[in-house]
């Protein structure tokens, strides 16, 4: 399938559920995100990696709507696209959408960073195009599900510094139950490895390729690379280990790996016997001693304290 195809939303095929419809007309697929650019945020986000916030913030856009839709989503009102009630998206331009990455980087942002906006690539290119033109001048990181096809990713290339994805299960079982998406794994590697044929080493402010700061808070920041993000679930340590492995095998020293224990119990899953509960620490521990003991050395490990409703932003139109 070409580029064209990919981008073109009078039919949309442009994730792996290709649902064909027409979303310029309005229509809806699984993303439930029609042909126009919804943001419900764009604010200084303090989150995220320390090489990616420094002493300033990450530049975060939050976009409605999602391909993945995960049963756990912390963000889930704003994830569920026009489901959605609570957040407040705003349809905006490409134009104001640049306009946003200015405002941004006024604010200090160290980077801009695109909080799942794989659905609406036909409409971000274009902004970062503009942005470019215009001598934005600082890193754009794109955070993603990774539940996309390879020539999304490719249609990035050139646009994008810092590829930040997510891998959230290696068995399909477990995929099929909390994402709809058998097939998440199989697509997110594909993905993950256009990534890091992009970038295809980390490279930092001070010209480094590693760090090796014993304190977080003088990390130089990230300016091209690829972080790839694990989020420890209840009761799936042996899950963990298996996408931990498989990384590790494939890329080494390439991509850092960022062993995630913020999983917060979402109201929607109050039925579920596994995400109705926080993850313990020991199953936390359990998966961040396997990554040292398989030699993992780019990581990133969160402390105590990360689970927490707190830590959710408002989608309330800020910055929009």
């Amino acid at each position: 399938m070409s580029q064209t195809n990919i981008l073109d939303l009078a039919n949309c095929t442009l994730c792996p559920r290709e649902c064909g419809v027409n979303r310029l007309a309005g229509q809806l697929g699984f993303c439930q995100t029609p042909g126009a650019l919804l943001a419900a945020r764009a604010a200084l986000l303090w989150y995220e990696e320390p090489c990616l916030v420094g002493r300033t913030g990450s530049g975060a856009v939050f976009f409605s709507g999602c391909s993945l839709g995960c049963t756990f989503c912390q963000n889930y009102d704003l994830s569920r696209g026009a489901r959605g009630t609570a957040s407040k998206a705003e349809e905006i331009t490409p134009e104001h959408l640049c306009r946003i990455f200015f405002s941004l980087k006024e604010q200090g942002a160290a980077n801009i960073n695109l909080v799942t906006a794989s659905h609406l690539l036909p409409l971000v290119i274009p902004a970062l195009r503009l942005a470019r033109s215009q001598g934005l001048g600082i890193p754009i990181v794109y955070n993603t599900s990774s539940y996309e096809k390879v020539e999304a990713i490719r249609a990035l290339e050139g646009l994008v510094d810092i590829y930040l994805p997510d891998l959230k299960f290696y068995d399909p079982a477990l995929s099929a139950r909390y994402c709809r998406a058998k097939d998440y794994f199989d697509r997110a590697f594909a993905v993950i490895r256009e990534m890091v044929r992009q970038c295809p080493e980390p490279v930092f402010s001070d010209g480094s390729h590693s760090l090796d700061e014993a304190d977080d808070a003088n990390d130089p920041l990230l300016c091209s690379g690829v972080i790839v993000r694990h989020l420890c679930m209840p009761g799936c340590t042996k899950d963990s280990k298996e996408i931990l492995s498989r990384l590790h095998e494939a890329f080494g020293n390439q991509i850092f790996i960022s062993i995630m224990n913020q999983y917060t119990p979402m109201p929607q899953c109050k039925d579920d016997p596994l995400l109705s509960r926080p993850l313990t620490k020991e199953e936390y521990d359990e998966v961040t001693d396997y990554a040292i003991q398989i030699g993992i050395e780019n990581g990133f490990l969160q402390e105590g304290g990360t689970v927490s409703k707190s830590f959710i932003p408002a989608f309330d139109g800020t910055g929009i």
